[in-house]
């Protein structure tokens, strides 16, 4: 008999070198977090880093020498589910159902977002950092299960 891990992936973008409490809040408990890119500072990942494993992205704000370590799209698998991570949907240059993903996460609209489409699920966990014009400040959250997925959008009341 094969069981499935139960994993629970915390998804955070648009940081802009703002990590609020609220935030950190939300994501204990991760097993694994994802940062969708425009992080702005390298100090958000080190404390993201004291939660869970980290797996970030560089955002068309992460510029400095220290983004240079920071690939422009990431591919992991987690609960036996695999995610691809870039900031901008916009640049998404594969089809996602062909090359088996069952997850993209993205950032950069600051709108947070979810959809499945082609049995994909597409998420963009909306902005954690500065609020920016009348967004409200979200991140997102995955459960993985016995092979299913489940996300949600999660509004910190800051």
């Amino acid at each position: 008999m094969r069981t499935e891990k139960h994993i629970l992936i915390g998804v955070i973008s648009d940081t802009h070198g703002l990590l609020r409490p609220e935030a950190l809040q939300a994501l204990r408990g991760s097993e694994h977090i994802i940062h969708a890119g425009d992080v702005g500072a390298p100090e958000i990942l080190d404390r993201l880093s004291q939660i869970a494993p980290v797996t970030a992205i560089r955002g068309n704000v992460d510029k400095e020498p220290w983004a240079r370590r920071l690939a422009e799209t990431e591919v992991v698998e987690l609960g036996g589910i695999s995610i691809y991570v870039l900031h901008d949907l916009a640049r998404l240059d594969l089809k996602p159902e062909a090359a088996g993903f069952g997850v993209v996460i993205y950032g950069h609209s600051h709108v947070p977002k979810q959809e499945t489409k082609n049995g994909v699920l597409y998420l963009n966990p909306g902005s954690a950092g500065a609020r920016r014009f009348k967004l409200p400040v979200t991140m997102g959250r995955i459960t993985v299960s016995g092979g299913e997925i489940a996300a949600e959008i999660l509004v910190l009341n800051v």
